[in-house]
């Protein structure tokens, strides 16, 4: 008889092991994402892609991770003609961008080493690299690293995905000083110079599912910052 009630409950005991295991995987895969915060409180939330965790958000710090505050900078032609760092919201407009769209940045800003929370730091041309390499190459990246649909994107958003969870965003550039192309294009610094004029940019459009990168740009240009954990 008391071996007959041990296989009646071996198969409930197996099945509340089962649900028990079960749970905790879903526990266990439901647990919210890495999140950095930068100085002046802002919480970003972060991706792991390939060995590299990225910043899944656009950096809107005003503020130096020593603590120092950074000069906005509002007038175009101040803009245009600065050989230090500053920062902007696209339009001047905080409310309307700056909670989406994060902070534009000019290079000056970039090379204080400073802009990034503490343990992070402004990726630079060949750490995009092993970005892009990683998920397929810069031809088709592009649409793995956007951000779906419309809402932010202009139509047609040509190959959107976001299946990295990168969420990249349109947030427009400040370029001699004026600001443009929001909702058409995203564009990132790199922290790699071409020369004592220009540096490296990444980029996407919202018509192409390609990454683009070029190297003429001007420091004094104003472009988002996406942040790589050291």
């Amino acid at each position: 008889m008391e071996m007959k009630r041990i296989s009646y409950h071996c198969p409930y005991i197996i099945m509340v092991v089962i649900l028990i295991l079960a749970t905790d995987c879903k526990k266990e895969n439901e647990d919210p994402p890495e999140t950095v915060t930068d100085t002046d409180g802002n919480v970003y939330t972060t991706v792991t892609i390939g060995t590299q965790v990225w910043m899944a958000e656009n950096l809107r710090t005003t503020t130096y991770n020593d603590g120092t505050s950074i000069p906005q900078v509002t007038a175009n032609n101040e803009w245009k003609n600065m050989k230090t760092a500053a920062f902007c919201w696209y339009g001047n407009d905080a409310d309307s961008y700056g909670n989406t769209y994060g902070a534009l940045y000019n290079w000056y800003a970039v090379n204080t080493d400073k802009l990034c929370p503490a343990g992070w730091h402004v990726p630079t041309h060949d750490e995009w690299t092993t970005l892009t390499d990683y998920i397929g190459g810069a031809v088709v990246a592009g649409g793995k690293l956007k951000e779906s649909g419309t809402l932010h994107w202009d139509s047609p958003n040509f190959g959107a995905t976001n299946e990295t969870g990168f969420t990249g965003l349109p947030g427009g550039s400040r370029q001699d000083g004026g600001f443009m192309f929001i909702g058409v294009s995203g564009s990132w610094w790199s922290a790699t110079e071409s020369n004592a004029d220009w540096a490296i940019e990444r980029g996407l459009n919202y018509n192409s599912g390609s990454v683009f990168w070029v190297s003429f740009n001007p420091k004094s240009n104003g472009y988002s910052v996406r942040c790589l954990k050291d």
